[in-house]
């Protein structure tokens, strides 16, 4: 039976962004501060921005969770209970890079069950632009997460100085998260599962 918590329906959304960028300035994580400023504008929100760069070395040795230092684990927990995931990653030949999947092979599999993920990818031309349908809406349908209509593309020329500078950009962005407002629970609904879930 499914219910909704209405004693914090007032609260700001919490907003987890994650940038799988590896490395610092990045237009990923421009693209991912913009998305999220955007939400801002529609919307209360408690922003918290995820770098792959920062937590890259304390992830990537890791083979089990238990070997996570507990900053990265703050971080999991965050990714697994936030309202909203913005989730964005470069190109790395035709497809996310290794360290950004091995995030999130560490986050639980039922954690994401309805959350909703409003979907980012960089690249150097607008010939990668399906990684967000070929790659990126397919691992987060394995997490059974609500995947938002519209995901957001940006490539090299939409940037100056690692900022957003294409008019046309923001346009879009603005676009995805108004059409992301219907599908944006103010509280997740909680489902008891059989127990063969």
């Amino acid at each position: 039976m499914a219910s909704v918590s209405t004693s914090t329906l007032d609260r700001p959304l919490s907003v987890v962004g994650v940038s799988g960028s590896l490395q610092t300035p990045s237009k990923t994580t421009a693209l991912v501060t913009e998305i999220i400023a955007s939400l801002g504008r529609q919307r209360p929100i408690d922003p918290h921005l995820i770098e792959l760069e920062r937590i890259g070395p304390d992830l990537a040795g890791a083979i089990s969770r238990a070997q996570l230092p507990e900053s990265v684990e703050e971080e999991l927990r965050r990714i697994e209970t936030a309202d909203l995931l913005v989730v964005a990653s470069p190109v790395y030949r035709a497809s996310f890079s290794g360290l950004f999947k091995h995030l999130f092979d560490f986050v639980g599999q039922y954690d994401l069950v309805d959350t909703p993920v409003l979907l980012a990818a960089t690249g150097g031309s607008d010939r990668h632009a399906l990684i967000i349908e070929h790659q990126l809406r397919p691992l987060f349908g394995f997490f059974q997460a609500v995947t938002l209509p519209l995901g957001v593309y940006a490539c090299d020329s939409d940037f100056t100085d690692y900022r957003v500078a294409n008019p046309e950009l923001l346009t879009r962005i603005d676009l995805a998260v108004a059409r992301a407002q219907p599908l944006i629970r103010p509280e997740p609904v909680v489902v008891d599962r059989p127990a063969w879930f």
